[in-house]
């Protein structure tokens, strides 16, 4: 069966609170935009709980549940949502096109998306450990004790014993601000020393708040949807023993890969992956191509950022267009 052929003015990749943000702003200007939802609809507040820190609600309000706001209020709008696999994108031209499957597993292309302006925000996925009890609920703790964001859920965390994983400047930053809310931080590296800058590791060596464990990997995260984290199995990986270590949350800080693969060689990007834009614009090196949200933010990562930046590369969107007589 031939693929079908669509035209779009903007095409949004990605339905987290950048790219639902960008539909609303896009569909309020009339320029009827499409998003292609990816492969985790709502983006990574919708493996979270409580989220407090998001203006509007004074009581907080469950993060699948703010996602489903976004939702909602770009659709009331007239943004068009698609659940396709976009298997490859060609930039090489206006218009670009994307070429959509149904699923990663389909071998079919069943659509061609043709776009006149193009709003990557596809995000970054935390790194993970990989071990038991590490999955999002309710497989797992994920969002209940186990979370990979000290800025969005430390508070939570006041006066209980807590845990972070690394070794980066990252996993000091964390356990730095956490030492505001817990009892006790433990920083747990499976290696003899860290890798973070001179100043950082200071900041932590010198805290007496911080207790380092050298030369130990968490194994497995126990607990209960009821109770939480309760404890984490651990493994010196210089004397082999293993031991239950009692706490109540877990921080992962072990990185984020940025969820920006296929626009490799063809959009500029840092080391690591993250879109680099121009100035204060959310402006790609293609014209025409904006990024947003923390497919381009390697700093702040947090949904209410995320959000301005979708409504900055909305606003450039349709300035393109208008420049260029779409």
């Amino acid at each position: 069966m031939a693929a079908t052929h669509e035209k779009h003015k903007v095409v949004i990749l990605g339905s987290g609170p950048a790219g639902l943000t960008a539909a609303i702003y896009a569909s309020r200007a009339q320029l009827d935009p499409v998003v292609i939802e990816g492969p985790q609809p709502g983006g990574q507040l919708t493996i979270t709980t409580d989220v407090e820190n998001y203006p509007g609600f004074s009581k907080g309000i469950m993060g699948p549940i703010l996602m489903d706001e976004f939702r909602e209020q770009a659709l009331r709008f007239g943004t068009k949502i698609e659940n396709v696999w976009i298997d490859r994108v060609d930039l090489s031209e206006r218009p670009f096109k994307l070429y959509a499957k149904e699923s990663s597993d389909s071998e079919e292309i069943l659509s061609v998306i043709e776009a006149e302006t193009l709003i990557v925000s596809t995000g970054a996925s935390a790194k993970w450990l990989g071990i038991p009890g590490e999955e999002p609920v309710p497989e797992g703790l994920g969002g209940n004790g186990v979370s990979a964001c000290a800025t969005c859920d430390g508070f939570f965390f006041r006066d209980k014993p807590i845990v972070i994983v690394g070794g980066g400047d990252t996993a000091m930053e964390e356990a730095l601000f956490l030492t505001k809310f817990a009892s006790s931080v433990t920083l747990i590296h499976r290696r003899g020393e860290f890798r973070a800058s001179q100043i950082m590791q200071n900041r932590v060596l010198n805290h007496d708040k911080i207790e380092i464990m050298w030369n130990t990997e968490i194994r497995e995260i126990n607990g209960s949807k009821d109770a939480g984290v309760e404890s984490i199995r651990i493994y010196n990986n210089q004397t082999g023993e293993e031991s239950i270590y009692p706490t109540e949350g877990v921080f992962i800080a072990i990185g984020h890969k940025p969820n920006t693969e296929m626009f490799k060689g063809v959009l500029d990007m840092d080391d690591v992956g993250y879109l680099i834009t121009e100035g204060k614009t959310m402006k790609t090196n293609v014209p025409g191509v904006f990024a947003c949200g923390d497919a381009q933010d390697a700093y702040y990562r947090q949904a209410i950022t995320a959000a301005g930046t979708g409504c900055m590369a909305a606003i450039d969107a349709e300035r393109f267009l208008a420049e260029h007589g779409d």
